[in-house]
């Protein structure tokens, strides 16, 4: 994880009655889940772009909503680290460095490898929003908490539509 600069301008010197070290903290643990955001962003419309086959419509339609849901949790998470006095990403050298999902650049990937990759991440995503809904409850932080609350919830339902559309026919694969 990339530390927050130590000096926040006093322009940005958003005034909280959480205590540096937490805000420090939070921030950090956000900020991430903020790359990841981005890079799962990314892939979806990646892939989404690039489905192919026979559920085509069914595909492509399911991973457009998916990164709609995805990208609109961008910009509370950003506000929230602002909210409580932190500083968060300005570029997207920043999210390469933060990231913790792993890019997609294969030029070609079968569609239900696609949607498993996806879900995999979406389970990665959600095992994160957790770990940082730790560090916003030992910080206090309970509006950090309750926003990480709903996203939980968003991803895992991705990852359950993820998961029934690979699912083989006839078949409980897991």
């Amino acid at each position: 994880m990339s530390k927050a600069p130590s000096k926040v301008s006093p322009d940005l010197d958003t005034p909280t009655d959480l205590p540096a070290a937490a805000t420090r903290k939070v921030s950090e643990a956000l900020n991430v889940l903020l790359a990841d955001a981005f890079a799962l962003y990314l892939k979806t419309k990646n892939f989404h772009w690039h489905i192919s086959g026979r559920h085509f419509r069914d595909y492509h339609l399911l991973l457009d909503e998916q990164s709609d849901q995805i990208f609109a949790t961008t910009d509370q998470l950003a506000e929230r680290v602002r909210k409580i006095g932190g500083t968060t990403l300005r570029s997207i050298g920043q999210v390469a460095k933060l990231q913790t999902i792993k890019d997609n650049d294969d030029d070609y990937v079968p569609p239900r490898e696609m949607l498993r990759e996806l879900m995999q991440d979406n389970k990665h995503v959600a095992a994160s929003m957790r770990k940082a809904h730790e560090v916003c409850d030992d910080a206090g932080d309970v509006a950090s908490a309750s926003i990480l609350e709903v996203f939980i919830d968003e991803t895992e339902r991705r990852t359950w539509f993820l998961f029934e559309a690979t699912r083989q026919e006839g078949g409980n694969e897991a």
